[in-house]
């Protein structure tokens, strides 16, 4: 019998890592996971006992992430600043810390991407080869990381990035938009609705992504030396229906829709870093950007998807907005 190809996870506590892992899990692979706290780590994820060998180590360590991934198959590198803390000193070291871990591994890195790397002015529906020039800083600094790995394959560095509108699932992080909706871990007084009326917008939801991830690397030698695919998600012709979506599975004669207060953020981004980067990235609820999956449902037949009311029922009832069902 051959031996489980093994996984390294950066990232493994927030939505993205902590839902790859799991669906890697299912399919038998072996995992790693990296943090500076593994026991604390652990007891967050809530993984089966011993499945996942938890290991110290920071993402900053070149080192420390090269010794990791020996044996890897793959690197998914969803390591992020919390609260977008001081992302340009961060993000591109981390980031060449597991290019290097790649290079002496073999193993493909796993990156999740994101819309922001795409200009207010251009085209609005998303191919992966449409031009990025992107508005924000955060949006640069996605550019710069696609570009690190584009450029890597020059030394035989494999990576696949799969790019997704904004994340939910029932184990996203504060930096999820979610988590600005409502209130994870309480009750659902009320929603605040941060779009506009007839905007769409593209959400994705996490466990349907990472699934998506499973089965594009189990089809590996089908894959280049470095492959971005966009993922379709819940594509929503007007944003107010996953707020309607949220509103009827909190109790819709309960719960109230309120305009997201931006005037509010706008007054605070001066001060703090959360509320800078959601100021600075408030052109995405102005401008429908819509993610092609063309490309993604050639290759796999067709994309994984959870219908919309069961993915925020599970979501709300993972971030503990809901009560667990019986």
């Amino acid at each position: 019998m051959s031996e489980k190809k093994l996984a390294l996870i950066l990232g493994a506590t927030g939505g993205f890592g902590h839902e790859v892992a799991s669906a890697l899990l299912r399919r038998g692979w072996r995992i790693r996971a990296v943090n500076r706290n593994p026991e604390t780590a652990a007891a967050r994820c809530h993984f089966p006992a011993g499945s996942v060998e938890w290991r110290k180590g920071d993402a900053l360590n070149e080192a420390e992430i090269i010794a990791a991934a020996e044996g890897a198959s793959i690197i998914v590198h969803a390591a992020n600043p919390p609260l977008y803390r001081n992302w340009p000193g961060l993000v591109m070291p981390m980031l060449r810390n597991t290019i290097e871990a790649a290079r002496h591994s073999g193993a493909r890195i796993v990156l999740p991407g994101s819309i922001y790397n795409f200009p207010v002015d251009g085209p609005h529906l998303l191919k992966e080869d449409t031009p990025q020039e992107a508005p924000s800083r955060k949006g640069k600094i996605r550019i710069e990381v696609e570009t690190a790995l584009r450029e890597a394959q020059k030394d035989g560095v494999k990576s696949l990035v799969l790019r997704a509108g904004d994340f939910f699932g029932p184990n996203v992080t504060a930096n999820s938009w979610i988590s600005a909706v409502v209130k994870p871990g309480r009750p659902i007084p009320s929603i605040a609705d941060p779009g506009r009326r007839g905007v769409g917008h593209a959400w994705a939801y996490l466990p349907d992504m990472a699934e998506t991830v499973v089965q594009l690397i189990e089809q590996e030698d089908r894959l280049g030396l470095h492959e971005v695919f966009h993922f379709g998600g819940h594509w929503l012709e007007d944003d107010c229906e996953i707020i309607r979506a949220i509103q009827r599975a909190a109790g819709p004669s309960r719960v109230k829709i309120r305009r997201f207060p931006w005037w509010a953020v706008g007054l605070a981004s001066p001060f703090v870093p959360l509320m800078r980067e959601l100021w600075e990235m408030r052109y995405l609820w102005k401008v429908p950007f819509k993610l092609d999956n063309a490309k993604l449902t050639t290759f796999l037949g067709k994309e994984p998807h959870t219908p919309l009311e069961e993915a925020v029922r599970i979501s709300l009832t993972g971030l503990g907005c809901l009560p667990k069902a019986d």
